[in-house]
Order: structure tokens, then C-alpha cells, then sequence
């Protein structure tokens, strides 16, 4: 069987409602039989365990969830025989940080900040651990009771020692156009500092109500974050304080170098704002159309669109 209807049973597991069906995998809330607790289960679609990648980045996820045990990560259990390939991951109660977007639109200050404190405060369990999230972004954050976060979704997830993998599908190997990373738009696998950089998309998101980086199509969105700075945070929403501005830029910088090293950094800098200095920002933001630039500039220019005719050449060949 490869789909489930409510009062199925998979092994000692009773399906009770499908909750997500994605282009790899479905996901269902289910009830342990043995144990009576609620629990989500992931079971990938045909095509994925035909595929040698695709079935070995699945298992590999699962390998991720099982070694993570943290109160801002979403549990995956193991230990125990299957009739087939799923994961059995912890049901969490709550709202995806993107329904409480839709909803709210922007958050204030205080409660914004107190999300990213979580989210880095996961990160940083995780990164301790040799293990890149990658595609950090609303739909993969729950928010609990009292706004407690857990990190979800460890799809294209990476562990530092680990091989690369080539994927068919290409927007998944990148992550998501509105919060990857300048270096994973580029081509680089990324590292702690390309979560810290999404999480810096999500706190901008959380405190203005939009991303960063805006465009008529994804490769238009990662092209204006290769060729132009972040709008002040400020001009969109006067209640960030210069402080709270400076932690942005410095989670938002286009250079890996130049950003927070760790999410800890982030979240001493999140927690003593009154300590966190300003500096002197020239805050317009770089259009290079309408005005003039030296031929060096339009060198830099050209070579940052490379990657990003080479990703619209490789997602035409995927859908061919």
C-alpha cells in the first residue's frame, strides 16, 4: 500500500489523518497502539524509494532525527523492526511559524526575538553536533505553547563528515529561494553560518512582516541577494532598535566570514542588546541599474550571476 486512510494500520501504528503530501513523501498523524501516544509518520512515495539517491537522502534524514535528542528538535524514534520504509517522528502540537505569519504578519519585537532565541538555541545543539539544517525556514519552525520552538524537517539536512550527494531535484539541493544563503546560491554544500543567515531572514520576516530580498521569480530573489544589501529594518518598522537592526545585518552579511560564527553568538548578542554596538552603516541599498558603475563592479556583477544561469540551465534540463 502506498497511501493510508484513517483507521489503517501500519505495523502497531493506527493512521488517524493524513497531514502533508510533499513531491518525496506523505505524512500522517498516528496513534501508537502499544503506547497510546500520538506520533507523525513519514512514509516516502514510490518514485523516491526507486530512486538511489532520493532513498539514501531519506535515510539519512532519518539517521540525522535519530541522533538529535534536544527540546527545540523534533524527535525521531527508532529501535524497532518495520514492515516497510517510514520514519515515526514525535507529534507536535502547535502552529508552523508560516501559519503565525499569515496570521499575524509581523511580531512584535519582543516576541520575535524570543522565536530566533529558540531557533538559534536548537541550531547550536545541532551545529555542536557536526549537523547543518539547510533549509531553514517558516514552514519547517513549530511554535508551542508560549511560542517554544522545535526545528521540523530534516529532508536535504547535512552532517559535516558526510559525502555529497547529487540530487535530481534541484530546488531541494539548494534550499529555499527566499532564505538560502548567498554561498549555497553560488554552489557551496554551506555551513552553520548559512543557517545563521536564515535565521536572520526569519527574524527580518518575523519584525517587518516581508523577506529581505524580493522578486518576480526565485532566480530573481537569489540574484538580488548576490548584487544588493539588505533594506534598512528600520525604515520598514521604526520599533527595532538600532541594536536589534545591528544583530540583523550581521546575521544577513553576504560574506560567511563576515557573520555570526556561531548561533550562540546570535543569542548572547539577541539577550544583551544594551551591550551590542552600532556600527556606522550605510544603509541604501546597491542597485546597480540606473546608475553608473567602473567596469570592475560589473566584472564582480556578471561573475555573481554565473551561478545563477547555471541553476535556471540545470532546472530547465530537471523538467525535461
Amino acid at each position: 500500500m502506498t497511501t493510508y486512510q484513517a483507521g489503517d494500520t501500519l505495523d502497531h501504528y493506527r493512521i488517524d489523518a493524513l497531514v502533508a503530501h510533499t513531491g518525496m513523501s506523505v505524512l500522517y498523524r498516528a496513534t501508537d497502539l502499544e503506547s497510546g501516544r500520538q506520533v507523525a509518520i513519514k512514509v516516502p512515495l514510490p518514485e523516491m524509494e526507486a530512486d538511489p539517491v532520493l532513498l539514501e537522502r531519506f535515510k539519512r534524514e532519518q539517521e540525522i532525527g535519530q541522533e538529535l535528542d534536544h527540546h527545540g528538535v523534533v524527535k525521531t524514534f527508532n529501535g524497532e523492526e518495520r514492515s516497510r520504509l517510514y520514519m515515526v517522528i514525535e507529534w507536535v502540537e502547535g502552529r508552523l511559524l508560516r501559519t503565525v505569519l499569515n496570521d499575524e504578519k509581523k511580531l512584535p519585537p519582543d516576541r520575535a526575538v524570543k522565536i530566533a532565541v529558540g531557533i538559534c538555541d536548537a541550531l547550536d545543539y545541532m551545529h555542536k553536533r557536526g549537523i547543518i539544517h539547510r533549509d531553514l525556514k517558516p514552514e519547517n519552525v513549530m511554535a508551542g505553547h508560549d511560542d517554544q520552538v522545535k526545528l521540523i524537517d530534516f529532508g536535504i539536512a547535512m552532517k559535516e563528515d558526510a559525502r555529497r550527494l547529487t540530487f535530481v531535484n534541484v530546488s531541494s539541493m539548494l534550499g529555499t529561494p527566499d532564505y538560502i544563503s548567498p554561498e549555497q546560491v553560488k554552489g557551496a554544500r554551506g555551513d552553520q553560518r548559512s543557517d545563521i543567515y536564515a535565521v536572520g531572514v526569519m527574524l527580518y520576516e518575523m519584525l517587518t512582516g516581508r523577506v529581505p530580498f524580493v522578486g518576480p521569480n526565485p532566480l530573481a530573489v537569489m540574484n538580488e541577494r548576490l548584487l544588493n544589501d539588505v533594506k534598512s529594518p528600520r525604515e520598514l518598522n521604526p520599533e527595532i532598535s538600532p541594536e536589534l537592526e545591528e544583530i540583523l545585518y550581521r546575521a544577513l552579511e553576504r560574506e560567511p566570514r563576515h557573520r555570526y560564527a556561531t548561533a550562540s553568538e546570535m543569542v548572547w548578542d539577541l539577550e544583551h542588546q544594551e551591550q551590542v554596538g552600532v556600527e556606522p552603516r550605510d544603509d541604501r541599498p546597491v542597485n546597480l541599474a540606473g546608475r553608473k558603475v567602473n567596469k570592475k563592479v560589473l566584472l564582480y556583477a556578471a561573475m555573481a550571476l554565473v551561478p545563477v544561469v547555471l541553476f535556471a540551465l540545470m532546472l530547465l534540463l530537471a523538467k525535461r
